[in-house]
């Protein structure tokens, strides 16, 4: 079978690169950049920008499904950027699979859709749990949007399913820990709150399997085409202990210091107003949305996905961190 993975060169995209090259599949990644680590594992490349929708037409020719990988992700930049992005490259995506009649579609979303402030989110599956309102985030508010469109197109030509992965890490992540790391060596890293709020994450080749396992599952009327579900390791840890049991992987120092929910939220509504009046470079250090996301509890129940298509995490959080104290020493070593 001839499978599209956009985004493949990502961190979750080469793990379903890699994981679908396993299974004997015929892989294309769509991506904006060339990567070799692609290339040493056969899959071909196609560069282009999901917001054309010829190129995303282009890459998809021949293809018998697509796993929809990419986004523009952050937790700030320019709303029109995340929409070109998110709600139109998803546009075209769909629109491709109507052009070649691609009859699968495993759509990675993110748990940040149903955002609803300080409200908790314990032990609910996706079903239990509205969509977020008012959300301050371009990203989540983006992912919504292109989330219900996912959803609203599977029909008996195309099945479509949408994943929300929390937080992933492992060995290979270029973005979260390396920043985490960065940080926290320079006295920079604070927690909301007390740390104490449960959270949830998910080691990469869980979050991968869960995407191979929807994909296996999918068609039309199978117990998981037009539906949502929130996927991670399903052991909830205290915020405080799975930022530092990270860190420690990386040999950072943890983060002994924290700022109250009020205080965050009132650096980050300053934050957003200085980077939007002056030409400051990067993300700001806070923004309302983050300072919400770090108090809030986050955890999920993995329930339906092992129910509607076998979703078993198979690496624990003790053994991720293992795995990734070995990767970090091994990519650090002189």
């Amino acid at each position: 079978m001839k499978v599209l993975v956009t985004g493949g060169g990502g961190f979750l995209g080469q793990a379903l690169c890699r994981g679908l090259r396993a299974r004997g599949h015929e892989v294309v990644s769509f991506n904006r950049g060339r990567y070799a680590v692609l290339e040493a594992i056969g899959v071909a490349q196609v560069q282009g920008d999901l917001a054309s929708r010829d190129a995303v037409a282009a890459a998809a020719m021949g293809c018998d499904a697509i796993f929809h990988n990419a986004a523009k992700a952050g937790s700030w930049g320019a709303a029109a950027g995340f929409h070109a992005a998110n709600v139109l490259g998803t546009q075209n995506v769909l629109a491709a699979c109507a052009a070649h009649g691609i009859r699968r579609l495993v759509y990675t979303s993110t748990p940040s859709v149903t955002h609803r402030a300080t409200f908790p989110v314990a032990g609910l599956d996706a079903q239990s749990v509205p969509y977020g309102e008012g959300l301050k985030s371009p990203y989540a508010a983006t992912k919504q949007i292109a989330e219900q469109q996912v959803l609203a197109a599977n029909s008996n030509a195309l099945a479509t399913v949408a994943l929300r992965p929390r937080l992933i890490w492992g060995p290979g992540d270029n973005q979260l820990l390396p920043r985490l790391v960065e940080r926290a060596r320079n006295g920079r890293l604070r927690l909301v709150g007390d740390g104490g709020n449960l959270i949830d994450t998910t080691y990469v080749d869980n979050a991968a399997d869960a995407h191979l396992a929807a994909f296996d599952h999918l068609a039309p009327g199978a117990a998981c085409a037009g539906r949502a579900y929130f996927i991670s390791n399903g052991e909830p840890r205290s915020m405080r202990e799975t930022i530092n049991a990270l860190l420690a992987a990386a040999s950072a120092p943890p983060v002994t210091r924290s700022l109250p929910f009020g205080a965050a939220y009132a650096l980050g509504a300053v934050c957003e107003g200085l980077w939007t009046v002056l030409p400051l470079r990067g993300e700001p250090p806070m923004t309302r949305f983050l300072a919400e996301q770090l108090v809030t509890t986050h955890w999920y129940d993995m329930g339906p996905a092992r129910r509607d298509f076998g979703y078993v995490p198979r690496v624990t959080f003790d053994e991720g961190i293992i795995r990734l104290r070995a990767a970090w020493e091994a990519a650090t070593r002189p």
